[in-house]
């Protein structure tokens, strides 16, 4: 049992809670304490929460400075992590704001302005505001660096360092990645105070895939590929969402407009849309009204949405790391899920490396129905 003072506790049961996650037992006590933690977990393991109620226990609810700072790869990551921390922390007042490129900063700057406890943001629009005077982290007591190895990816190494180095050295840290490459591990030694691991992985140095998760792949002809998503897509059930990859954004936008025409409920979204048409496309999607979304690696980072049921790589990943950023998509909070990859006589490399690192007792070899399966 952990415990919680009561307005956070009607918080979470409200949001539908009924038992902590594993992340959330393990790693909540030791952030209650005061502890650094590492938390090393598969996507979608209930880590928002995990660092959120401890940073909503520890704030002080009516404080104008910031005391929570939150880290996090993209826009639509930063919106969702700072919504779920200010259902948290509602019943205790805690205000929470979100700071993220795309939107104009005049509005960001007017609610920082007034004031909050917590701020979540990407760390390119987190320097903007300290360069312009508008966000002082002096007064950060807890940091939370999440989806740390994406940041890495994206390019925010030392934009995360940079931000670091302007809060408080006597704060609290907690760092949240599905993998813990060189860099993390450095950035751990140097702003982390002897950590709490919390590892939820197997040996491979955090590559695996959530249990939950079917996995499977289908010898597929280049050609064929648009064949083989529609004959996935009419074996989905009806209410099941499928989250497409394709490698380019032009990929992105053919793909969507073929599947259009033939008259499934597709959409695109990709990072040379416009900001609006993203926004408009995403909400569709996570409200449910958007049944199938085809996306590049870039514009599907920091997407947490539970209702993804399917996850198809039209196109294989380069590596085993984006593999399993991608299947983590689906199968969230323990829900089951279904991976589904399409391989090209040019992805056997990459298929043997997933299979390999994964599991062959995991990654099952399909026969398409149009193939004779």
């Amino acid at each position: 049992m952990i415990d919680l003072t009561p307005e956070i506790a009607d918080s979470i049961a409200a949001m539908g809670y009924r038992e902590p996650s594993e992340i959330q037992r393990i790693a909540i006590p030791p952030l209650l304490a005061g502890r650094d933690v590492v938390g090393q977990a598969v996507t979608g393991s209930g880590k928002t929460s995990a660092f959120g109620i401890p940073m909503c226990e520890s704030v002080d609810p009516n404080s104008r400075r910031v005391e929570g700072l939150v880290l996090v790869p993209t826009r639509e990551l930063a919106q969702q992590v700072a919504k779920e921390i200010a259902t948290v922390g509602a019943k205790l007042g805690v205000r929470v704001v979100a700071v993220y490129g795309g939107e104009p900063i005049n509005k960001q700057i007017e609610l920082l302005e007034r004031g909050a406890p917590i701020v979540v943001g990407t760390p390119g629009r987190l320097k903007d505001h300290m360069s312009r005077r508008t966000l002082d982290l002096g007064g950060v007591r807890f940091a939370v660096l999440d989806e740390a190895d994406e940041m890495l990816d994206i390019g925010f190494a030392d934009d995360m360092e940079f931000i670091l180095r302007h809060t408080p050295a006597s704060r609290q840290t907690a760092l949240f990645s599905a993998t813990i490459p060189g860099f993390i591990l450095k950035l751990i030694r140097r702003y982390l105070d002897d950590p709490v691991w919390v590892k939820l992985v197997d040996k491979f140095d955090g590559i695996e895939t959530a249990a939950e998760v079917t996995q499977y792949y289908y010898e597929v002809a280049e050609r064929d590929k648009i064949r083989a998503a529609r004959v996935v897509l009419d074996e989905m059930p009806e209410l099941a969402q499928a989250l497409i990859f394709r490698r380019m954004q032009i990929g992105v936008d053919r793909l969507a407009s073929d599947l259009d025409r033939a008259g499934y409920p597709v959409k695109g979204i990709h990072g040379g849309m416009s900001q609006r048409d993203r926004d408009r496309v995403m909400n569709a999607f996570r409200d449910g009204s958007l049944r199938v979304l085809i996306a590049t690696n870039v514009a599907a980072r920091g997407l947490d949405i539970s209702t993804i049921t399917h996850v198809i790589n039209y196109d294989m990943p380069d590596n085993v790391e984006e593999y399993v950023h991608r299947v983590g998509r689906t199968a969230r909070m323990g829900k089951a899920g279904t991976a589904v990859s399409f391989v090209g006589e040019h992805d056997y490399e990459i298929l043997g490396k997933i299979v390999e690192r994964v599991g062959e007792d995991i990654v099952e070899r399909r026969l398409l129905k149009m193939y004779g399966g």
